[in-house]
Order: C-alpha cells, then structure tokens, then sequence
C-alpha cells in the first residue's frame, strides 16, 4: 500500500485527493495546508474543470499546518505537493532530502535554475520526482500521440493548439494573478500545450511569439520552429467570468487531421483524407487520474513507459522562458 501526504488544499489539491481515494493500492494518510480554514472550506467548487472533486472526506487522514512537522512525522511513502509555484521547489528539495518522492504540480518551477535544483535533488536522493503535466495524460491527447508516433496517416504538416479561460480568480490569496508567484498566464495555463508540442515533436529549434489581440489580459501566440511543418499554440486569459474555457487542437497529417474541442459534440475526431470520420477510443478517466496512477507506479518501481521526466518539465519551463522573451522582443528567439 502506497501512502501519501498531500500538500496544499486548493483545486489542485483536492483533486490530487479524489484521484488518490479512487487509485487501488494507495491511501492519503496525511494532508498539509497552512491554512487549516481551506481544508475545512475544501467542498467548494472551483477552478476551471469540474475534476469532481467537491465530494470529499477527511476521515482518517490526519491535518498538518507545518510543513516541516509532517516531514518528521512521516508515516508516508510520497507527496503529492499541490501549491503556488514559488514554493515548488524549496519544498521539493526539502522532501526528497527526506527521503519521500514527490508527484509536483506543473508547472515545475518559476525559472530553469530552480528547476535544475530540483533535478540535483532527485539525483542526490534517488527519490522519484515527477511534475504534474497532466495533457501528457489527457485521454484524447495521449491517443493522438500514439496515432502520430504509429505514422498511420503520414507526417504531421501543420498544427494547432488553444487553450483560453477566464482569469483564474479562485486561488488562495489570489495567488495565481501574481507574476512572481505564478509566472503568469504562460506559465501557468499556456506550458500545458507548450508541453505538449514538446511532447509530441522534441524540442523546436525556435520560438516566435506575438500578442496580436487587444482584447485578453494575458495572451500569446507562439509558433514554433520544426522543419518539414508548421507548430502553433495559443493561451489567454480573459476577464469577462462567463469566457467559455476552451482547450482545442487540430493537427494535419498527410492523410487525415485529428481535431480535438472539449466543447464540441463529438469532442474528438479524426477525419480521413477519404472524408470519412471516427473518433478513436480513449481510455476512462481524465488526465489527473491517469497522472496519479503513472506516478504510484514510478514510486513502486515501475520502468514502464516513458511519459514524463524531469528534465522535460524544465525543458518546459525554458521554452516559455524564450517564448516569454520573443514576446517582449519582438524577435525570434533561438532554443
């Protein structure tokens, strides 16, 4: 039996708690939060998703409000650590130098160098340490990989990535509006489909990012530099509260295009070059279960497949970091 603490009882932390009751093999034995108030209040509905995590109970799971106190108290195998980005890597380190893997929330870290330490860490300790890239795990998006990877419909040619929300009000504190604490609007809500363009292609040789929109609080628009096709992905934040959350691609191959609307009915297709359409199977579940059942089998010593690593989640963070500089310069910025 796994154990697990969770650290922080947000949106995210509730959900990493709904996904932990509902994985055999596992049990939340302890949660941490500095403010106990959030643990009592935790039944509220928020966020961007409904994950289905406002149904939830406490009973048997003991309640920490210092860090450093639940470490000592052990009794646990990992931690799922759920909080502001700031924090993600003290408290990482801190937790892998006592001896527990550690499932972190995306994004990884708030620059490349924090990111490193947290990779020293896992190196030194031995302990697992995965980020919480939870597209990669997304059931449409995990399909769609494997369709491009079997090379059934030929190279991809063009692509495109959205993902639009209003702007996220609903963290403590409001954390989430703070620059320093969240690295923004790229960083939090548009490394989701940089991530995945990651996934999907390696590494681009370059980014191009512009806001050629007045409308958004936060936007960008980046193509990314591939030979032999053409990467596109947009994120923005919007401040009307009724902005539909929109997470979309489509990508052309050379025969067939797979396209993907969380508001669309059917939500995904892939539509032939013949003209005809299917939509694939997927698996149950979203992206946050499936993230939790790959990480407890990380830290029981799976070597299955290869979905996320370290050093791919701070691969992640130095791609928004050239992103985030072409939009200020203007100019395309080399990787």
């Amino acid at each position: 039996m796994l154990k697990v603490a969770i650290v922080g009882m947000g949106f995210m932390g509730r959900t990493h708690l709904r996904c932990w009751n509902d994985l055999d093999g596992a049990e939340v034995i302890a949660i941490c939060d500095t403010n106990i108030d959030s643990i009592k209040n935790s039944k509220e509905k928020v966020g961007n998703i409904d994950t289905g995590s406002d149904a939830i109970s406490f009973d048997g799971i003991k309640l920490y409000d210092d860090f450093d106190k639940l470490l000592a108290a052990g009794g646990f195998d990992a931690i799922s650590l759920t909080l502001p980005t700031h924090l993600h890597c003290d408290l990482t380190v801190k937790a892998l130098k006592a001896g527990y893997h550690v499932l972190c929330e995306k994004p990884m870290a708030i620059n490349i160098d924090t990111c490193q330490k947290m990779i020293d860490a896992t190196n030194a300790t031995g302990k697992k340490l995965m980020i919480g890239h939870c597209i990669r795990f997304w059931p449409e998006y995990a399909v769609t990989k494997d369709i491009i990877d079997s090379g059934k419909y030929g190279d991809v040619i063009k692509a495109e990535f959205t993902r639009i929300s209003p702007i996220p009000t609903w963290s403590v504190g409001n954390w989430m509006a703070s620059e320093e604490k969240s690295g923004g609007m790229a960083l939090d809500l548009h490394i989701h489909d940089s991530d995945y363009v990651q996934y999907l292609f390696g590494m681009p040789k370059a980014v191009k990012s512009v806001n050629d929109t007045p409308e958004a609080v936060a936007y960008i628009k980046t193509n990314y530099v591939y030979n032999g096709k053409d990467v596109w992905a947009v994120g923005a934040w919007y401040s009307d509260p009724d902005t539909q959350f929109v997470m979309s691609f489509e990508i052309k191959l050379a025969q067939a295009t797979i396209k993907f609307n969380c508001n669309n009915d059917p939500a995904f297709e892939v539509v032939c070059a013949d003209g005809t359409k299917f939509t694939p199977e997927v698996s149950s579940g979203d992206g946050y279960s499936r993230q939790i059942e790959y990480f407890a089998a990380l830290a029981n010593g799976s070597t299955g497949k290869e979905i996320i690593t370290p050093e791919q989640s701070r691969d992640s963070v130095a791609l928004i970091a050239a992103e985030v500089e072409s939009l200020g310069t203007s100019q395309t910025v080399k990787l």
